[in-house]
This record gives structure tokens, C-alpha cells and sequence, in this order.
């Protein structure tokens, strides 16, 4: 099945896609980056970086630790904003895709199921 990513270059260093979505919905959702790496099935440590990386290229940031007893991480207004965004671009890009991409999936096909 042919599946369309998106991907944004952010900058020379950094591109934001799927992947760093989820990162941050994890962070959003687990108030942690250590929880939110884990259920991606990736080190803290790199959980960290992604997140750095990202605060970086945007200049500001989109997750901060919090201070209390256990810590933990929570997203800041823009990380919510660049989330949410994303969501949106999906559903428009993927609308806009639809025909194309099935296009490519039937080119795909074994010959024999496809219909003459």
C-alpha cells in the first residue's frame, strides 16, 4: 500500500515529521519526556535531543521541564501551536493527495488483480 509521509525542513539541521509529532503529543500526554520517548520506543536521550533540536530551530521552546517533587516536561504554548498545525496539514495534504495516491497504490497491484 502506497502511504504518503510529510516532512518540513525547519531548518539545514532539523526536519519536523511524524515522528517528532508524536514525540511531543507524548509529552503532552505523559507530562514527561522520558515516558513520552519510551512509548515510541526510543532513549530518553534521544528523546531529549529531538526535543532540543526542536527548541532550537523554532528559537524558543516547544517543551520546558517543570519543577516540582518528580519533574517532568509539559508543552509550551507553541509546542501545542506546531502540534496542532501539523494535524491540520496532514488532513489537507492527505485530501488533496487522495486520487494520487491511490493512483500509485493500483500501479503497485499485482497485475492480476487489477481490473482491465
Amino acid at each position: 500500500m502506497v502511504a504518503l509521509r510529510l516532512q518540513i525542513r525547519v531548518s539545514a539541521d532539523v526536519r519536523i515529521g511524524h515522528g517528532k509529532i508524536q514525540l511531543l503529543e507524548g509529552v503532552d500526554r505523559y507530562g514527561s519526556i522520558s515516558a513520552a520517548a519510551r512509548a515510541l520506543g526510543m532513549s530518553y536521550r534521544r528523546g531529549w535531543e529531538l526535543i532540543d533540536h526542536m527548541n532550537t530551530a523554532f528559537g524558543r521552546p516547544v517543551a520546558v521541564g517543570t519543577t516540582g517533587s518528580t519533574g517532568g516536561a509539559e508543552l509550551t504554548d507553541l509546542g501545542r501551536d506546531i502540534v496542532a498545525r501539523w494535524r491540520l496539514l496532514e488532513q489537507k495534504v492527505s485530501q488533496i493527495a487522495t486520487d494520487d495516491v491511490a493512483y500509485f497504490d493500483e500501479l503497485l497491484q499485482d497485475p492480476s488483480e487489477q481490473s482491465s
